[in-house]
């Protein structure tokens, strides 16, 4: 792989034999009871002051599958069996990094049902997949192709809540690479009214995909509390639950990507704040429309493609007060609740858009920490102290 070409993983959705979503079912539990086990041998090896790493664990998956109790780990491809430990290896790298929390057990119902496949564990030829323990290839629905070329080198099949069954294939990517440099930049405030407000003025609606399909919701959760826990019944209606969930994450995901996609090719610099989300999500009041529009996914799917094309996206600290500040003259106002949306200042008498302003002044914060030579996450890389754009905050007298 060259030091430009960048992999990407190219998902498609495929509709298994009932032998194969058989097979698959059991390689998900195996690989689930696997990845437990290895954990729970490492947490009591952890009590007792001891490192069991990646090796050890293969060589305990090897004694199990001896075991008269565990010989059905045997009946599945080693290949996800051996994926899953190396996850547990990253978890508890990250663990140690103090970048991740302490791994968590794998629930039966609640954790993902995903499986690894490396290239020893399937074979890619003529357009088709085929799966090992499988005689015939997976009915993959192709919705667009494979770059030219490329062929696979690991393939993840996972089955989401609503039953749909998906396959992500990992690839080299050679048409992924930085795009012309530019010298537009542009700063980016988000919102719940407006999902974004651009410095230049433009302002992109919230489709509030969730709300949309609220009442849907609604009827459906009633129903499914009414259900008796185990029966047949039940699990129809959560099944219907989970299709509804289903599409409104693909629509809000499919938005943000043809945003993010059209910000990343149009300009050479993003401006951004840097929000916790994970805090703001506590406001009882909000919670719900900040989940809805997705404001951590924007800002992942930002940072990963600014990446992938050669742009730069900078996050201006939290307490930055883009809002309460002229953009015109740079007077600080003293207070500004959130019904007021637009405002005058009291110096130069310029009349702003709340939102509006406050995407200006990101961008001209923004561009100040890029001279500064500031990182995109300024506060995280400082532990403890000031970002450059909190040390710049103007303080003038009105």
């Amino acid at each position: 792989m060259t030091a430009s070409s960048v992999k990407r993983a190219f998902k498609y959705r495929f509709y298994p034999s009932d032998a194969q979503a058989a097979e698959l079912s059991r390689t998900f539990g195996c690989v689930r009871k696997v990845y437990n086990m290895a954990l729970a041998a490492r947490t009591e090896a952890w009590a007792r002051q001891q490192r069991v790493n990646y090796n050890a664990t293969s060589a305990m998956l090897t004694a199990w599958k001896k075991t008269e109790e565990l010989a059905y780990l045997g009946e599945v491809s080693s290949v996800p069996l051996q994926q899953t430990l190396r996850h547990l290896q990253v978890a508890f790298t990250n663990f140690f990094g103090k970048r991740a929390k302490y791994p968590r057990f794998k629930s039966r119902k609640k954790s993902r049902k995903s499986a690894e496949y490396t290239t020893s564990g399937f074979r890619y030829r003529d357009g088709k997949l085929t799966l090992a323990k499988m005689s015939e290839p997976l009915d993959i629905v192709w919705s667009r192709p494979l770059p030219e070329g490329s062929s696979p080198s690991s393939v993840t099949v996972s089955q989401d809540a609503a039953g749909r069954w998906f396959v992500s294939l990992l690839c080299e990517d050679p048409a992924v690479g930085p795009l012309p440099a530019t010298d537009t930049a542009v700063g980016i405030d988000v919102g719940l009214t407006h999902l974004l407000m651009l410095s230049t003025g433009e302002k992109i609606s919230n489709p509030r995909h969730e709300r949309c399909d609220r009442a849907a919701l609604a009827r459906e959760q009633r129903r499914l509390a009414k259900k008796e826990k185990g029966s047949a019944n039940r699990a129809k209606a959560r099944l219907k639950v989970a299709k509804i969930y289903a599409r409104i994450a693909d629509r809000r995901r499919d938005t943000l990507h043809k945003i993010t996609t059209r910000l990343v090719r149009e300009n050479q610099t993003l401006v951004i704040e840097d929000l916790t989300v994970r805090n703001m999500v506590k406001n009882r009041s909000l919670a719900r429309a900040i989940s809805d529009a997705a404001w951590s996914e924007f800002r992942s799917m930002l940072e990963y493609k600014a990446q992938w094309y050669g742009r730069e996206v900078i996050a201006v600290d939290r307490f930055f007060p883009s809002s309460r500040l002229c953009s015109h003259c740079g007077t600080l106002a003293k207070g500004m609740p959130l019904n007021v949306r637009a405002w005058t200042c009291g110096s130069c008498g310029a009349t702003h858009d709340r939102d509006v302003n406050a995407a200006k002044n990101l961008l001209a914060a923004g561009l100040a920490v890029s001279v500064c030579g500031a990182g995109v996450r300024p506060q995280r890389r400082t532990p403890g102290g000031q970002s450059a754009t909190k040390q710049k905050t103007p303080r003038r007298e009105p």
